[in-house]
């Protein structure tokens, strides 16, 4: 099997604070493919942006990568020097954030930013740079490109701010994008067109994305596959079908429980008790198990660790291990 695109393996975070140092993301372990579309999701503080920002060298100091190891095409970058990081962002790994007017910067055109990077990263003039700026934009559904180009950012709505600013992270043609709650203050209809674009662009080129939201039908329209974060950890990974129509992990079957269907008739939606545990709070065994209907003694203690269930399916849940499955039986 070919080498995966990007390999991120047993990655820890943390952020040193005055009360000891909080584990944001806790040795989590996943793949993605060249050309697949990879979802994360999980409630939020889950640790889904943490995890993008860290592939990209993003981390807030004090915050720090404090295990593990991040591998594009099998080069590790989670240690690059600044300088070198700078000049894989945006090349060859391009980002898109949740808040458009986080990424633009509203002193410069949009011309005059998509440009710069297309030359910081790509060396050609500045007219071609330009005529694949329009040509970007007008790929990515910004109606009159060659004349809105020269517009400022708090010209266009909030959907078509989103729509420049995914043409800033494929302007550079990266090997992956990561798009970051890219849909979330937008209109239904809008958000589907986003993702459409995204998806449609990466396809043509080749480019494989990591779709990080908390809207599981976002990802059951759009990923191949998706890994779903509980409090830092991996909590289930695998096939988009596979998951959705077969959750096996309880928490993304609570998940997937809260979510509406034409098909079924529901007097009330499945609500998942409790909250997400604060990061100075896991607590001990898995991270779930205060909140789990099927949690035994084995999971107030023992932490769990992924557990191949075949067809590229993992779960962290002692449901599935012969000795969790028997302690389990026995009450």
């Amino acid at each position: 099997m070919a080498e995966p695109l990007l390999s991120v393996r047993d990655l820890v975070v943390e952020f040193p604070t005055r009360r000891g140092t909080l584990r944001a993301i806790d040795r989590i372990s996943f793949d993605i493919r060249e050309g697949e579309v990879l979802g994360m999701v999980g409630e939020s503080g889950a640790g889904k942006s943490i995890t993008g920002n860290a592939i990209i060298g993003l981390i807030e100091p004090p915050g720090r990568i404090a295990g593990g190891e991040i591998l594009l095409k099998g080069t590790r970058i989670d240690d690059l020097p600044p300088e070198k990081m700078r000049r894989i962002r945006g090349r060859r790994i391009g980002m898109v954030f949740q808040d458009p007017l986080t990424s633009l910067n509203p002193l410069y055109t949009v011309a005059e930013q998509i440009i710069e990077t297309i030359r910081t990263h790509l060396g050609v003039s500045e007219r071609e740079a330009r005529e694949r700026a329009v040509a970007l934009l007008d790929r990515v559904g910004i109606p009159a490109a060659r004349r809105r180009i020269d517009d400022y950012p708090h010209h266009f709505s909030g959907g078509m701010r989103q729509r420049v600013v995914i043409a800033l992270a494929l302007c550079a043609e990266p090997e992956l994008v990561i798009a970051d709650e890219p849909t979330t203050a937008l209109d239904v209809s809008v958000q589907a067109q986003i993702i459409d674009v995204l998806k449609e662009i990466c396809a043509e080129r080749g480019a494989a994305v990591m779709l990080i939201t908390h809207d599981m039908g976002v990802i059951a329209e759009t990923a191949d596959r998706v890994a779903v974060l509980y409090a830092g950890r991996m909590a289930e990974i695998g096939p988009v079908r596979d998951v959705v129509q077969d959750a096996e992990h309880p928490y993304t079957r609570g998940l997937m429980g809260s979510i509406p269907t034409l098909t079924h008739a529901h007097d009330r939606l499945t609500q998942i008790p409790g909250a997400m545990p604060r990061l100075d709070n896991i607590p001990q065994g898995c991270a779930f198990n205060p909140r789990c209907p099927e949690a035994f003694d084995r999971c107030r203690v023992e932490r769990p660790d992924p557990i191949g269930r075949g067809g590229g399916r993992r779960v962290a849940c002692w449901l599935y291990d012969r000795a969790g499955v028997k302690e389990a039986g026995n009450g």
